[in-house]
């Protein structure tokens, strides 16, 4: 186990005092390095200042911020930051509200510090797993640029031609997400505004779809294709998007001579089996790894009826997850490609 850094809010400072105390071993041996703050403020100003850190512990009832806001700020600052809440305040009514602000977990004063151990090492783990997927997105994104002597610089041509070549079928879940009115702005924008704009929001999109434990697949114009695979994906998926629909339309840009910009996606999600493999052209060594298949299609397809703010899904899937999201039945659509009409669902929480 790696070093793990971690952040304890808390305004009493007998606090600091028994985690020094009870963990005194595993600091001196390198395991843990504790920093601490004495409110939600204090702990976002040392979380600007120390960038490494992995995990916070926070108590709820505390001076100028509390820990339910903290979560909030927390969330908006860094998905990869978990959060577990140490509180007396342990009624079910605070745990509900703390897990729905994406507390990783919830811990009840008085504290077992065996319990707390055990707590902070499973949150770690997480934080690392997030870690490694971000790490695999950058070190794809490599391969999807440059299938060049550069990428030969990082791996073995034996290694190289493996991974070209290591296609499979998997089972998984696709999601199209389109900024909705974005082709207006392209054309009477100048190019830096428009590219800072859809940076921005494809930095928000990037970051829910992490947060959920998928990954970005490409980039195609104003729209993001994401994949999620392993256990629950299209939970994990439907979590994603329901994350980038709220964190994206709170946003709004003022545009010179121009009414306020107030963004919305259209989203469209699927989920089956795919292909996966790399697709392109070998004479132009230029290869995508990436899902192909009807699930794919589909979900693109799924996408292309929705409305601003809409999160389509097909009848299937919404049997699938009925018992657990709030859908709503829109109607048969056509669907390119597809002999019969398909029924859809709007997610709706």
């Amino acid at each position: 186990m790696t070093k793990a850094k971690i952040l304890v809010v808390d305004d009493e400072s007998d606090l600091e005092f028994l985690i020094k105390k009870k963990f005194r071993r595993q600091i001196r041996e390198g395991l843990y390095d504790f920093v601490f703050a004495g409110n939600g403020h204090e702990a976002l100003a040392r979380l600007q200042e120390e960038t490494d850190i992995d995990m916070v512990l926070s108590d709820i009832n505390m001076p100028e911020m509390d820990g339910l806001t903290l979560l909030v700020r927390l969330n908006e600052m860094s998905p990869l930051i978990k959060a577990v809440i140490v509180s007396a305040y342990g009624d079910m009514g605070n745990i509900r509200t703390a897990m729905n602000r994406g507390a990783f977990d919830f811990i009840c004063k008085p504290v077992d510090f065996d319990d707390l151990e055990v707590t902070m090492q499973k949150t770690i783990r997480h934080v690392q797993q997030l870690r490694d997927t971000l790490q695999a997105i950058k070190e794809n994104n490599i391969l999807k640029m440059y299938v060049d002597e550069n990428v030969l610089n990082f791996m073995s041509r034996r290694e190289f031609e493996t991974a070209l070549t290591d296609n499979e079928t998997i089972d998984g879940t696709v999601v199209f997400v389109d900024i909705c009115g974005f082709t207006a702005i392209t054309e009477r924008e100048p190019a830096d505004t428009v590219v800072r704009l859809i940076n921005k929001y494809f930095d928000v999109m990037v970051k829910a779809i992490i947060g959920q434990g998928g990954y970005v697949d490409k980039f195609m114009g104003d729209a993001v294709m994401a994949v999620f695979r392993e256990e629950y994906h299209l939970d994990r998926a439907i979590e994603a998007s329901l994350a980038v629909r709220s964190q994206i339309e709170q946003m709004k840009e003022a545009l010179p001579g121009q009414p306020m910009f107030l963004p919305k996606v259209s989203i469209g999600i699927n989920t089956g089996e795919m292909v996966s493999g790399n697709i392109g052209a070998a004479t132009l060594r230029r290869l995508d790894y990436t899902v192909i298949g009807d699930t794919v299609n589909t979900a693109q397809r799924l996408q292309s009826t929705a409305k601003a703010g809409q999160i389509v899904i097909s009848e299937a899937t919404y049997e699938k997850v009925k018992e657990s999201f709030h859908c709503e039945r829109i109607g048969e659509v056509i669907l390119k490609n597809k002999s019969n009409p398909v029924v859809i669902y709007e997610v709706l929480e």
